[in-house]
């Protein structure tokens, strides 16, 4: 079992930043992938980055070159650094983990943190 907790959640107003940390405990030997998703009111779960133990990561359109996903040496802290944030990153944002390859589909994920909101003012 792989335990998560996000971390860094807050308002903000356009064009700032924010930092999201996830702490991994427990079967962190489990977590070959992590990644952020959010979900804003009314709208599906989406994948916002991923990162492999390589240190391969990948990003949605919406957030590349905004956002930067990273994770600790020991692979058991996952960063989400937010800048130039625009209203329509509003959204609980989660942190996830799988053990197998990485993927933006967050069906493919089975195990979630509770969850950090983020707020962006215009």
């Amino acid at each position: 079992q792989v335990h998560l907790v996000e971390s860094g959640g807050g308002s903000v107003q356009a064009g700032g930043s924010l930092r999201l940390s996830c702490a991994a405990y427990g079967a962190t030997y489990s977590t070959d992938c992590m990644g952020w998703f959010r979900q804003a009111p009314g709208k599906e779960r989406e994948g916002v980055a991923t990162i492999n133990s390589a240190g391969t990561t990948n990003y949605a359109g919406s957030v590349k070159g905004r956002f930067t996903i990273s994770r600790n040496n020991a692979q058991t802290i996952l960063y989400l650094q937010m800048d130039s944030l625009k209203p329509e990153d509003t959204a609980m944002y989660y942190c996830a983990a799988r053990s197998l390859f990485c993927t933006l589909s967050a069906e493919a994920f089975g195990y979630w943190g509770q969850g950090t909101q983020v707020t962006v003012s215009s």
